[in-house]
């Protein structure tokens, strides 16, 4: 498009018809920037803070109120607001179908012993105040920005928010989203991609038993943001030798190879630029051991893209060889669960409630 427009800007100069000046404009490259803004289309989240001209008294008394009512985030089971529970006409489960994720927060790494003693590292993911808050059809579902998903018009989308949060803290237009959900406005929101089989209603529960213990999951976090930094940094460079007549240049990239016949940057190059905050999915974590007390799962490995602390989106992989063989929870769980006790373990995961040495009198 662009080129054509350039094409006949120049044919009205070459015709004397007008004198329109035209300035060639370069892309900016194959590379996609880190964007720290919100789209343009984004709701604005929080609203701006005025001096009602309260007194401390009524200050105090808002406050208390609005901690009352929604406090901090649901974790424990028992609290869980029972909203909606499966539907009549529920499907069968079939290895095609793609089912619901949950929004997580990545809290921290342990270590488990496999029964062989084998020593495994994992990451804490805590699924916090789950609930589903609209369901779009595939014939209604139009995003912005298409996302590169296999027969996206035969599938629907499911938008889930975590963490409740205070309205008096949020503008009309982003609470709007809550109004038919049945559940109060959340802090955090996502969109799942999901088959028509697996919709949910609005005000669903989702909690750690929407997963079981042995399943594959992806998992999709955006990493550290560590700003610009050099190459050594960015891409483990070796550097220069600190003496023997090296000056000033230490900790630089050096020759880039640019010279010769090609007289230019090769696209590629690894140098100096911003470094993280970039979304990263991690597939085919095993889920070794989940908590339904705190709603805290034990994936496999620590290579979980964030911060601590940071969100993370958890939902069935999508590797062939790891897919479920068995149905899983079919949309998602609904009840409590039958095991004893508030830990599932692994079948090969050593329980580190279970005796391992036991003594005999003589």
């Amino acid at each position: 498009m662009m080129r054509s427009v350039i094409n006949q800007l120049l044919g009205l100069r070459l015709s004397g018809n007008s004198s329109v000046l035209v300035t060639q404009v370069r892309d900016k490259g194959h590379l996609s920037r880190p964007r720290l803004r919100n789209p343009q289309w984004f709701l604005r989240k929080e609203i701006t803070k005025y001096n009602d001209l309260m007194t401390a008294e009524n200050k105090q008394f808002v406050n208390e109120v609005g901690t009352n009512n929604f406090g901090v985030p649901v974790v424990i089971k028992d609290c869980l607001v029972k909203t909606a529970g499966p539907t009549a006409n529920e499907a069968v489960w079939t290895p095609n179908l793609r089912r619901c994720g949950v929004i997580a927060r990545k809290i921290g790494q342990y270590p488990l012993w496999l029964k062989n003693g084998e020593r495994i590292r994992t990451t804490l993911l805590q699924i916090v105040d789950n609930h589903v808050i609209k369901y779009i059809p595939p014939e209604e579902y139009l995003p912005a920005q298409v996302p590169t998903v296999a027969n996206l018009h035969k599938r629907g989308c499911i938008l889930v928010g975590s963490e409740t949060t205070n309205p008096a803290l949020l503008t009309k237009e982003y609470a709007g989203i809550f109004r038919n959900s049945g559940v109060l406005p959340k802090k955090n929101l996502a969109r799942f991609i999901v088959s028509p089989e697996a919709q949910l209603a609005p005000g669903t529960p989702l909690n750690v038993n929407h997963f079981r213990v042995g399943d594959f999951v992806d998992v999709r976090g955006k990493t550290v943001d560590h700003g610009f930094q050099g190459v050594v940094k960015r891409h483990g460079f070796k550097g220069m030798p600190a003496s023997h007549g090296v000056t000033k240049t230490h900790r630089r990239a050096g020759n880039i190879g640019g010279g010769g016949e090609k007289g230019r940057v090769w696209p590629g190059t690894k140098m100096p630029g911003h470094m993280g905050n970039r979304w990263r999915i991690i597939k085919g974590l095993r889920v070794w051991r989940i908590n339904t007390k705190y709603n805290v799962m034990w994936v496999q490995g620590s290579s979980v893209a964030g911060p601590t602390g940071g969100l993370v989106y958890i939902y069935d992989t999508i590797l062939p060889t790891r897919k479920n063989k068995e149905a899983p929870p079919f949309p998602t769980f609904y009840g409590e669960p039958q095991q004893d006790g508030d830990d599932v373990w692994y079948e090969q995961v050593h329980n580190f409630k279970s005796e391992s040495i036991t003594y005999e009198n003589e």
